[in-house]
């Protein structure tokens, strides 16, 4: 199983999941020509995608999504909330999912669970092959126990650390906003990511990722010494997804 992102931050996501003839994009935060721009910068041609899987309906994870749908015919995944605030001309290519029931898509088995955030009904995943698990937590608020069930023993973890806690408390965001931002149903912060790497069991872990780092309010020089003492690793082990470039594939393998 392979994955890699094409961007993560208030400016579009999306990633990728691979194993063996299928390929999931999750989330499309992009204009349809920027997301083709990055799929082709990561090998892979819009029209190989098997599906499009939709985290949440905010912008910056849809803005892709119905263009790249209907010029591909590509079957669209999303909880009943979120398809509810999806394009009406996309009916025909929408497969309902419940948050508390795993599926699949032809060679990848989703582990899907609700997460706390300001959205419709929003959910995140566990991806598996069978033999390896992928975990996704972005756009979460706050941990709650399933979270912290369903991410114990993954093989990789792709991990929000959206803000620092001083530095949103004195940037320029308005105070509504910060208040959004750092309440139950807004984003992770450094500490509650690092918080939950130190309850989960983490020994399987080959790769980790941090993602949706906000640009105004976090600095990757920040999470870094927190995720490795949470990890007892060094500090380039981990890496960081970018707003622009993301990050290109990993794949997961036997020790």
């Amino acid at each position: 199983m392979q994955f890699a992102s094409l961007g993560s931050g208030s400016r579009g996501n999306g990633t990728l999941i691979k194993e063996a003839d299928t390929t999931l994009l999750v989330d499309c935060g992009f204009s349809a020509k920027e997301a083709e721009k990055r799929l082709y910068q990561q090998g892979v041609a819009p029209s190989e995608l098997t599906a499009l899987l939709v985290t949440h309906e905010h912008a910056d994870h849809i803005s892709g999504i119905r263009v790249l749908a209907r010029r591909y015919h590509l079957p669209v995944y999303a909880t009943a909330g979120t398809a509810a605030c999806l394009s009406e001309d996309l009916n025909g290519l929408i497969r309902t999912f419940n948050c508390h029931t795993d599926f699949s898509i032809q060679d990848l088995h989703i582990l899907p669970f609700p997460v706390p955030h300001d959205a419709r009904e929003p959910a995140q995943f566990v991806f598996s092959n069978g033999e390896y698990r992928l975990g996704l937590l972005t756009d979460v608020g706050s941990i709650t126990p399933l979270i912290e069930s369903v991410l114990s023993g993954c093989d990789a973890l792709m991990l929000e650390a959206n803000h620092d806690i001083d530095m949103l408390a004195e940037g320029d965001y308005p105070p509504s906003l910060k208040i959004r931002v750092g309440g139950r149903f807004g984003h992770l912060n450094n500490v509650q990511s690092s918080t939950l790497l130190e309850k989960i069991d983490t020994s399987r872990l080959q790769h980790i990722f941090a993602m949706h780092i906000s640009e105004k309010n976090n600095l990757p020089s920040l999470v870094l010494p927190l995720f490795a003492k949470a990890l007892n690793c060094e500090h380039d082990w981990i890496g960081i997804a970018d707003q622009d470039a993301g990050f290109g594939w990993r794949q997961l393998t036997k020790a």
